[in-house]
């Protein structure tokens, strides 16, 4: 049986054990609640690979049509696939996913007319209307169809392969890791029609195996890969719904998404693309990545965790480059949200332009500290974890001094406290973070 409740929204819509939490009536309500909420006369749905899947998506499709609203069901879409199309035909969007996290978690992720994710203002009228849909479920209006659509992934690649030109990547050789999620039918698809040479891991969905031991969350699998190949140019890893991706240099070397941002940012800086000369990233960058861009004459804004705090600080700013340390890169002027296809046809494109290796340019971008971080269990979620600890984070912030940063925050969806400590030495940081997690088991058990 479902548990008492409906759950609600997180920093990325909401997600939880599937068919449980995120239960079939869950998504029918919640389908109802959206389609009210958000006024629209038709709203476009897709999902991941994950086995809860289809029957969440028809749960949900079932929900907004039985509120007048049309539902265009495009199957297995990435999230930036989904969202383009929300952009194109600005409608509102849903995508069934819980992104990196195992088969057995699921979730929604909701989108306003024209691809932006939508804000907590909507999100808490959604919620509200959960409510009402909960104890009244009626609807006085008449039914919608649900339409199923299979061009999405035509759109997606032709758009993505436009914008970068035929043979753009022509030359390269590539390994990609598509976590047996929703890019696993499209990335290697839209690098071949670039031009690039492609070996593909990870692309044989069975419902089960999404992020299982591979993708961005695990790239170990993609880098002792390569590693062992000696004519390989790089690789990249998605995730479960394609928003985020990280990349291996041709030794196998992991480039993380700060680097990648750090390529990027430097490289729209010196060609004039790069807005007010900005760039957005959240807490958790390194902070040898904002040494990096204060030398190359690059500001850096610096949001909470997450890419929708990204992405209102870009469109507040109107800023194109922003994102994530995770592989959450944004590039505002070519998409609405986090897009990993997108992020790695740029990184492959600027490699192949500047003739050099991923593996030198990687290593020059900047110099990365040593980073600790601790997933620590409590009791219970705290508002301001940072707030609760912030004797113990000055102590620690006393220690480190200017060679040294530290972050403590609650999870979104867990109890559990992120501790994250940088610092020069390794060991300083691993020993300030050990005593930040031993204060957060003592004050927050």
């Amino acid at each position: 049986m479902p548990e008492a409740g409906f759950p609600r929204f997180g920093t990325d819509g909401v997600r939880g054990p599937a068919l449980s939490r995120i239960s079939p009536e869950f998504s029918l309500a919640l389908g109802r609640a959206a389609a009210r909420v958000l006024g629209a006369e038709r709203i476009v749905l897709a999902r991941d690979t994950r086995l809860s899947g289809p029957v969440l998506a028809s749960a949900f499709a079932a929900g907004a049509a039985a509120e007048g609203c049309r539902v265009d069901e495009y199957g297995v879409l990435p999230t930036p696939a989904i969202a383009r199309l929300s952009a194109v035909k600005n409608v509102p969007a849903a995508m069934i996913t819980a992104s990196h996290n195992p088969y057995h978690d699921n979730g929604i992720k909701l989108f306003a007319a024209g691809g932006r994710k939508i804000p907590d203002v909507v999100q808490v009228r959604i919620e509200d209307e959960l409510q009402r849909v909960s104890t009244d479920p009626t609807s006085s209006v008449e039914p919608a169809p649900i339409v199923v659509r299979t061009d999405g992934m035509s759109g997606y690649v032709g758009d993505l392969v436009g914008r970068f030109g035929e043979g753009a990547l022509s030359g390269l050789r590539l390994v990609v890791d598509s976590a047996n999620g929703a890019m696993s039918a499209i990335a290697p698809d839209a690098l071949r029609r670039l031009g690039a040479e492609v070996i593909s891991l990870s692309d044989a969905p069975d419902g089960t195996n999404i992020n299982l031991d591979c993708g961005a969350t695990s790239p170990d699998a993609l880098r002792d890969f390569v590693a062992k190949l000696d004519d390989v140019d790089m690789g990249f890893a998605f995730d479960g719904d394609g928003d985020r991706e990280i990349a291996v240099d041709g030794s196998g070397n992991v480039v993380d998404g700060d680097r990648l941002i750090a390529l990027s940012a430097v490289d729209r800086f010196r060609s004039g693309r790069l807005a007010g000369g900005v760039v957005v990233a959240t807490v958790m960058a390194n902070l040898g990545f904002h040494r990096a861009m204060e030398a190359a004459g690059i500001q850096v804004i610096t949001t909470p965790v997450g890419d929708r705090h990204v992405l209102d600080a870009m469109e507040d700013g109107g800023f194109v480059l922003g994102g994530e340390q995770s592989g959450h890169i944004i590039h505002r002027d070519m998409a609405t949200t986090g897009d990993g296809l997108l992020a790695a046809v740029a990184t492959a494109e600027l490699v192949r332009r500047s003739g050099r290796s991923l593996a030198d340019l990687a290593r020059e971008s900047m110099t990365s500290f040593p980073q600790v971080l601790l997933n620590v269990e409590v009791g219970h979620r705290p508002d301001d974890a940072a707030t609760v600890l912030a004797a113990d984070i000055a102590a620690e912030e006393a220690r480190l001094g200017s060679d040294g940063r530290v972050l403590v925050r609650a999870s979104g969806t867990e109890a559990l406290v992120r501790v994250m400590v940088e610092a020069a030495d390794v060991d300083d940081a691993r020993a300030a973070a050990e005593r930040l997690a031993a204060a957060a088991r003592r004050h927050l058990s």
